[in-house]
């Protein structure tokens, strides 16, 4: 696990195609019909023959999300030029990236150390392990689960909350977006790394634009596999 990946992908000429979300790089190649969507993704298979990891693929009639892996601190060097080939597939095949339509939903599992009970969560989900600190869809369709530790000495103010990780250059527009639908705005003082929103119910939910716009650089020695959020 490194931060050096990430930021060695974020810094790369020819990934512009590219997010980097709280699971790694992320893109999305907008296609006309599912069939021509399945088309792609045969195409993208190819290219990514011998990546150990195999990328995940997933398709709709509107287009092939892809996503080469399921954390953040996972991407390396490899991941570049592989994000290269894939771009370059979509481009022959005619299907333009629209990073608009990347995002990532986390459900943040607060907990004290001594009560981080992950192996339950991954049972009850059917999920499988990528970090020691998490739990994945291994068919990629549901949210990443993150334990979050909380300090032993830390008032428990809530037990569980939603973080959304979405394009640094479309955060704007997500957050004008969610305002407009009744939302607001509860603490901004990490903007633009991430902003802490509210329902009309007082429901609380972190809208990040890192790691993709990061600001900070934590590691997981001194920090969390994402930004501290306490809402």
């Amino acid at each position: 696990m490194s931060e050096a990946g990430w930021r060695q992908f974020l810094a790369a000429e020819g990934v512009e195609d590219w997010v980097v979300l709280h699971g790694g790089a992320t893109a999305f190649f907008r296609c006309s019909t599912l069939a021509d969507a399945a088309a792609l993704a045969a195409r993208v298979a190819e290219a990514a023959r011998g990546a150990s990891p195999q990328p995940l693929l997933t398709l709709t009639e509107t287009g092939v999300a892809v996503r080469l892996t399921r954390d953040v601190w996972l991407l390396d060097e490899e991941h570049i030029e592989l994000a290269r080939a894939v771009s370059s597939v979509a481009r022959a095949h005619g299907a333009p990236a629209d990073r608009s339509r990347v995002r990532e939903v986390q459900v943040a599992v607060s907990a004290r150390p001594a009560d981080v009970d992950l192996a339950f969560w991954r049972t009850v989900l059917g999920y499988a392990p990528c970090a020691d600190d998490n739990a994945v869809d291994p068919l990629g369709f549901g949210s990443t689960v993150w334990m979050q530790e909380l300090d032993a000495e830390r008032e428990l103010r809530h037990a569980m909350h939603i973080d959304v990780s979405v394009a640094k250059d479309h955060i704007e527009e997500f957050l004008a977006a969610a305002l407009a639908a009744g939302g607001r705005i509860v603490e901004d003082g990490d903007a633009p790394e991430y902003w802490i929103l509210a329902d009309s119910a007082g429901n609380k939910v972190c809208v990040c634009a890192w790691p993709d716009g990061a600001t900070r650089t934590p590691t997981p020695s001194t920090d969390e596999p994402a930004p501290r959020l306490d809402v």
